[in-house]
């Protein structure tokens, strides 16, 4: 008597949730690089290439309110309606396209997405603006602007490798 086997089923795992953080962080992260080497630039106001980090900007805006932590709000706030990009559980993002910038808006659902974001944006470079569990990569020239109609820190992140035009 022969005995039937029943097909192989492959045994698939789902990701464990800091991989998974890790691969939506990466493509986060990937999706910002254009616009931050598109719109980053060369020095600004003269930092001469002295290695020094640019002193971030901490004040409030004019307004003294600080944008939540939600595209849409954060879009409404600068002007734009954001088409999501991502919508994943460590993280939302959103394009918005206007006449003087594209440029992201991120949020997170904690404080610690965010951190954990940032940490893998530093490999890059470029400024940000970051608020309490949201960040938004526009121009550097519009940063300011910005800062006036969300609130917020300006955040400088030093890319790894050599300095353009340094030893």
């Amino acid at each position: 008597m022969s005995q039937q086997q029943a097909p192989a089923r492959s045994i698939r795992r789902s990701p464990s949730r800091p991989r998974r953080l890790r691969a939506v962080t990466a493509a986060g992260v990937l999706a910002v690089l254009p616009l931050v080497t598109a719109c980053g630039g060369g020095d600004e106001a003269g930092d001469g290439g002295g290695g020094k980090a640019a002193p971030s900007v901490t004040a409030a805006p004019a307004a003294g309110v600080v944008a939540p932590a939600k595209v849409e709000v954060i879009a409404a706030l600068t002007g734009c309606r954001a088409k999501i990009r991502i919508d994943a559980d460590e993280l939302r993002q959103g394009l918005c396209h206007t006449r003087k910038a594209d440029y992201l808006i991120t949020t997170f659902p904690e404080e610690k997405f965010k951190e954990t974001w940032l940490e893998e944006a530093r490999v890059y470079g470029g400024k940000y603006l970051v608020g309490t569990r949201w960040v938004v990569s526009v121009k550097p020239a519009l940063l300011e602007s910005f800062r006036a109609k969300l609130g917020g820190t300006i955040r400088e992140l030093r890319g790894i490798g050599p300095k353009p035009g340094g030893r």
